[in-house]
């Protein structure tokens, strides 16, 4: 992942020949356009090939066409029109090849979203405690997470090679194996399974490290990159404040760092723990009492580091209301160092002569992997429990699964953590043991844990279960798709009907209306996914058997459908790991996959890293100071108005940017968002943040701002249906025409999410929106400038300091 540039603080740019003010009577307006997901060429946002960099690097910048570069100088050119720009933040998400690694991230990033999916609270009553209980599960999950990423690797490295098949001769000696030759019995200095184990723990080590490295590299990126000082100020008629509008919000670096040094200290005490059980067993067996009370010794070395770890993680979370500048250097230093030290001595210990330690079976990792898979269900359990004691506080029926989003996505985060790490150990199983299957009789090895086996069994019926859930929306939505059809001609007057074209427009508002239905999508995987994940755990701790193992003697039918469970689910892991990475390889080398892959990153990385270092970057915290700046800049130095137009995800980091703007700024911008999920799926997920009351507030601090959203657009929806009449404009007309007319004389295409801006309905609000803005700006003092207000407000008493959040007040 490579460094994120300095953001651009410099002042916007000024043609040499531009005057300090524009003159009163002839404001200067400006539209600010920011692209959704998938991005677009600054040419293709502005109609024109001819653009230039007005402000921002290679990775995020504002373009304007070439003919208006020098607009400030001239206003007397854009009478009645404003001057358009366009924010491209693609690159942010989609950059180089090196983001298609972000693929192995995918669960860190899942569970982070589960943080900020937590149900809103009353303004009255916030519920601190609460909130904060919220954020240390979800937290102590994301830790489960790293401990899982890990162990799996101890696994391959420690289980299955270092100790299974070096210490097998067959296996160690096979054609395409003997580079493990050095290893096996009588291969010399490391042939001994304690030195092969300390041999092995190198993977997981260096894979914690590598996990470091690139959390440090983006952190000194984003997190570390203080916010603009004076463009974000309270609000003191906001009251109370709305999160995305505190100064800290977007400044992240106190807590990354923390959460990065204890998830960094949990990996590489997990691969000391690998190494430590079964050398700290064999000493107290073979009766070496200094050995075996130095194997001791570690082992409550390490139980303090364990204890260590969830203290850090516990102990604080978010500060917001300010940007917090410190460091916590005890954790962030020593935490990982003491760690990195403990698991040196643990290989040392390990690497002492034991000439009689012989490797047989397989390494206690059934215990490990069915502690960390009971652990999260028992965390998502108690996360589901204080979300709906949160929802219960102030219910809003368009709230995702009625407050219990977060815990199915972090169900979801889960689910993949276990089939990707467990994935890998069973195709690296099947490889090692040739044409046997891995834990039945006359296997050559004993493969990985039962537990994982299990997991793998589990999926063909989650499978099969999706598939009668998406065959019954198939069913539900053809059945809809005919209503709609029949009333379709009537919303276009004087048109013939045609069948074909009335079903053609009602599929795709009914394709659309699906959207509405995901939750409970959402619901239905991750309420199977616990049951059979408890199924699974179960089985494999009864059984400490393979399922086909477990049904052998049993019911005939029962025992044929372990079987074919086990061997398809664990061909399905395989399908399935082989096409991520030939998906990951892919877009390493072709930039337009790479774009496909940046369109997750754009919804899921558009949070703070509030959960889990070691998930990808939060762009926001780029693009939103950014916008924040141009905007600020912009109207302080031209006293002009801005309209700033975001495009589905662009309209999120617009608000997230009209929020973060002091309020003298603030008057000068409307905000006009098409297409937008502010809504539809923000205010849904994330009620605490986008949810009616956030965006109410929104509304009156912009007293400008319109929403066009198409009853066939699957992402845009109304972003205050039925409380705030005025900002709402829709369903919109799509397609444009019904049949062919003069002014269409081929058939208008149904645009659903794209295209906003051929709809007449823009224009038509871009320009009321500044109409808006000139006649407020006409009601001012004679001859006020936004500068002069913020000049004054910088020359001003400083502000006061907000007070430090409590522990965990943020979550």
């Amino acid at each position: 992942m490579p460094d994120r540039p300095q953001p651009d603080t410099s002042p916007p740019h000024t043609p040499p020949d531009a005057p300090p003010h524009t003159p009163p009577d002839t404001p200067l307006a400006l539209e600010l356009l920011v692209h959704g997901v998938a991005g677009a060429a600054p040419g293709e946002l502005l109609g024109d090939p001819r653009t230039v960099r007005v402000t921002g690097d290679s990775t995020a910048a504002v373009f304007r066409r070439t003919e208006d570069a020098d607009a400030e100088a001239h206003p007397e050119r854009y009478a009645g029109r404003p001057v358009p720009e366009a924010y491209c933040w693609s690159r942010l998400t989609s950059g180089n090849g090196a983001r298609a690694l972000w693929l192995l991230l995918l669960p860190f990033m899942v569970a982070n979203l589960a943080h900020w999916a937590r149900p809103a609270t009353p303004a009255a009553d916030p519920a601190p405690r609460a909130v904060r209980t919220y954020g240390v599960l979800v937290r102590i999950l994301a830790l489960s997470l790293t401990v899982l990423l890990i162990a799996a690797a101890c696994e391959v490295a420690l289980d299955l090679l270092a100790w299974q098949c070096a210490g097998s001769g067959t296996c160690a000696g096979a054609r395409f194996r003997s580079w493990l030759g050095f290893l096996a019995p009588g291969g010399g200095w490391w042939a001994q399974p304690g030195r092969r184990l300390a041999l092995g723990a190198l993977v997981p080590a260096a894979l914690t490290g590598l996990l470091w490295y690139l959390s440090n590299r983006t952190w000194s990126a984003y997190e570390s990159q203080p916010p603009p000082a004076g463009a974000a100020a309270p609000d003191t008629a906001s009251d109370p404040e709305p999160a995305l509008g505190r100064p800290g919000f977007w400044y992240g670096r106190r807590l990354v760092a923390r959460l990065r040094a204890a998830h960094t200290a949990a990996g590489l005490l997990t691969v000391a723990v690998a190494v430590s059980v079964p050398t700290a067993r064999h000493d107290r067996r073979a009766g070496a009492p200094v050995l075996a009370a130095l194997g001791t010794l570690t082992q409550v070395l390490l139980a303090a580091g364990a204890v260590a770890v969830a203290s850090v993680v516990c102990r604080r979370g978010r500060t917001e209301a300010r940007p917090d500048h410190r460091l916590d250097r005890a954790a962030v230093t020593l935490l990982p160092g003491a760690a990195l030290v403990l698991l040196a001595a643990v290989l040392a210990h390990a690497c002492w002569s034991r000439p009689d330690w012989n490797a047989t079976g397989r390494l206690p990792g059934d215990l490990t992997f069915g502690v960390l898979m009971l652990g999260q269900g028992l965390c998502v359990l108690a996360l589901a429990a204080v979300a709906r004691h949160l929802y219960r506080r102030a219910p809003d029926p368009a709230t995702a699964l009625y407050g219990l989003g977060g815990p199915a996505v972090a169900m979801l985060g889960c689910a993949l953590g276990g089939v990707m790490s467990g994935g890998v150990a069973q195709r690296v199983a099947d490889w090692l043991d040739g044409g046997a299957t891995p834990g039945t009789p006359g296997a050559p090895l004993p493969g990985p844990p039962v537990l994982l086996s299990w997991q793998a069994a589990v999926l063909p019926p989650l499978l099969l279960v999706l598939a009668l859930l998406a065959g019954w929306f198939a069913v539900t939505g053809a059945r809809a798709r005919g209503r709609l059809a029949a009333a379709v001609a009537a919303e276009y007057p004087g048109e013939t009907p045609d069948l074909d074209r009335s079903r053609r427009i009602a599929g795709a508002r009914t394709a659309a209306a699906l959207t509405d239905s995901a939750p409970w999508f959402v619901a239905a995987v991750s309420g199977i996914t616990l049951v059979l994940g408890a199924g699974a755990l179960a089985g494999a701790w009864s059984s400490g058997k393979v399922p086909g193992e477990a049904a052998r003697g049993t019911v005939p039918l029962l025992e044929t459908a372990a079987r074919a469970a086990q061997d398809t689910g664990s061909w399905l892991i395989g399908l399935g790991i082989a096409a991520f990475i030939a998906w990951g390889r892919r877009a390493y080398r072709d930039p337009a996959a790479r774009r496909t892959i940046g369109i997750l990153w754009d919804v899921g990385t558009f949070w703070p890293r509030a959960a889990h270092p070691f998930a990808p970057p939060c762009y926001a915290e780029r693009a939103v100071p950014d916008l924040t700046w141009r905007m600020a800049g912009w109207t302080g130095r031209t006293g002009g108005h801005l309209v700033m137009s975001g495009h589905s995800q662009g309209s999120v980091l617009a608000a997230a940017a009209v929020w973060q703007l002091p309020p003298p700024a603030r008057r000068r911008v409307a905000l006009l968002t098409y297409g937008s999920p502010l809504g539809r799926l923000y205010g849904r997920w994330f009620p605490a943040y986008f949810g009616p009351g956030p965006l109410t507030a929104l509304h009156r601090e912009v007293d400008c701002w319109r929403n066009l959203w198409r009853a066939s657009d699957p992402i845009g929806g109304p972003a205050l249906p039925g409380a705030e009449p005025d900002v709402d404009r829709g369903p919109l007309a799509d397609p444009l025409a019904y049949g062919r007319t003069a002014r269409h004389p081929l058939p208008a295409p149904i645009l659903g999410h794209s295209d906003y801006q051929a709809d007449p309905a823009f224009a038509a609000e871009r320009d009321a929106l500044l109409a808006r803005l000139d006649t407020a700006a006409r009601a001012e003092l004679p001859g006020q400038r936004i500068a002069d207000v913020l000049s004054k407000e910088r020359a001003g008493p400083a502000a006061p300091v907000a007070p430090a959040d409590p522990p965990g007040t943020a979550g």
